[in-house]
Order: structure tokens, then C-alpha cells, then sequence
């Protein structure tokens, strides 16, 4: 069964339907937008661009951002891309996500376990600082693809020293929705809902600058920027993000 699910016509035929799932979501849901000003004042004319991240568990509701702010910004002066991983699961989101004009880089970070089976993240590294040294936008999950849940990694601030760029926490709720019962909790969002999209404070990634003082920026600024954007949605505050329920 899984082979079949993972044959080219599957996958072909998943792209479309997740797709079409990602359309009809950001058209019909009622969405407020908060925090864009602060994530365009970011891109400057002969300036790197910015990596937006946000929690594994959003990968249906990420592309509304695109659709609803990003794409408008007169700022923007490159393409923008998201980054999804090597693995058979990512090929249909990777075709889904072209069908909404965003650019892909494909790669993930390396599995210790695995250490012999190349996950293209050397490739997906230069691939990604050289769009953000030419002013690019690249949206990747700082707690995928294994988790842990909304703990966030070193790879995004890591990524942008090495690139010169700066991270904003991009936060995406809608409500009602649905979760799967996934090491993330992955949410399978409904169409005419109420939903959120927050670009938290941006935060700059000097290389000088202590590897674990901007992984807990990054944390602080990702809870902060989930917790207002499912308030918004309508869920109540909760303080403990990594439990929270729909």
C-alpha cells in the first residue's frame, strides 16, 4: 500500500488534490493579517532576504500567507520558495506547492541514523543562502521534519548567518480544524473558517552572534507569534504551546 501511494501517478494525483485543498482554504477562510509592516521593512533594495518560519504542523496553511501578504509586497524582489524534504511524503506537497507558483528547495537536515543516505542537505543549504543573498524569501519549518514538535532547531538561524538574511516567525491557525494523530499533530484545516496569519518580530542573525542565543530568540518569537495567531483564530491562550489542542 505504501509503494502505491508513493507510485508517480499517487503522487502526481496527491499534488493536485492538496493543492486544490490549499486553494479552496485560502480563499474561503476569514483571515486577519498581523505583523507584515515589521517582516517588509526587512527586504531592502540591495539587502539579503529573510527566511520565514513556521511549525511543521502548518504545512496546508503556509501558502495562505503567499497568497493573502506576501506576494503583494512591492519590496519583494525575488521569489520566494519553501523548503521540503527529500523524503517520498514531501514529493506531493512539493507539487502542490508549485501549483501555487512558489519556487522549491528540496532537502532536509541529516539523520544520524541514517548518516549513509544523502538527504540533500549540504545541497538545500547553498541552494537556499544563495536565493537569500539575492534578496529571496524562503519559508521552512524549524521543527521538521522529525520533531520535536514546535522545538525549535538551530537550522533556520544557522541558515541565515551563513546567508547574512534575518528570520521572522511566520505563525498560521484557522478554526475549526482537524489533527492527525502525527508526531506534529499536522493540521487539516476546513474550508470557511476564521483563521490567523502573524509575522512575529524579526530577528537579526550576526555571525558573531551565540548560535544558542538566537535558537531561544527564535523559540521566543515562534511561541510568541503561534499563541497570538490561535488566539486570533478563536482558541483559547494556553501557555503550554508544545500541548496545546484543538
Amino acid at each position: 500500500m505504501k509503494s502505491l501511494f508513493r507510485s508517480p501517478f499517487m503522487v502526481a494525483l496527491l499534488g493536485y488534490i492538496i493543492w486544490f485543498w490549499m486553494a479552496l482554504i485560502g480563499r474561503t477562510t476569514r483571515w486577519r493579517i498581523e505583523g507584515a509592516e515589521g517582516a517588509r521593512h526587512v527586504l531592502t533594495p540591495a539587502g539579503p532576504g529573510l527566511i520565514l518560519a513556521s511549525w511543521h504542523e502548518t504545512i496546508l496553511l503556509m501558502p495562505s500567507g503567499w497568497n493573502q501578504s506576501i506576494r503583494h509586497w512591492p519590496e519583494r524582489r525575488a521569489p520566494t520558495a519553501m523548503m521540503i524534504s527529500l523524503s517520498p511524503d514531501g514529493e506531493a506537497v512539493a507539487r502542490a506547492v508549485e501549483h501555487l507558483d512558489l519556487d522549491i528547495v528540496r532537502g532536509s537536515a541529516s539523520n544520524k541514523k541514517k548518516a549513509a543516505k544523502d538527504k540533500g542537505g549540504l545541497r538545500a543549504i547553498a541552494e537556499a543562502s544563495k536565493r537569500l543573498k539575492d534578496g529571496g524569501t524562503i519559508c521552512m519549518t524549524p521543527d521538521g521534519p522529525r520533531g520535536p514538535r514546535r522545538i525549535a532547531t538551530a537550522g533556520a538561524v544557522t541558515l541565515a548567518q551563513r546567508a547574512g538574511a534575518t528570520v521572522v516567525p511566520y505563525a498560521v491557525s484557522s478554526k475549526p480544524a482537524r489533527r492527525l494523530d502525527s508526531w506534529d499533530r499536522f493540521i487539516i484545516p476546513l474550508p470557511f473558517a476564521r483563521g490567523a496569519i502573524v509575522f512575529g518580530p524579526p530577528i537579526d542573525c550576526p555571525r558573531e552572534a551565540r548560535l544558542e542565543d538566537l535558537q531561544q530568540a527564535l523559540q521566543t518569537g515562534m511561541d510568541a507569534a503561534t499563541r497570538r495567531a490561535e488566539e486570533l483564530a478563536g482558541y483559547p491562550a494556553t501557555p503550554d504551546l508544545a500541548g496545546a489542542a484543538l
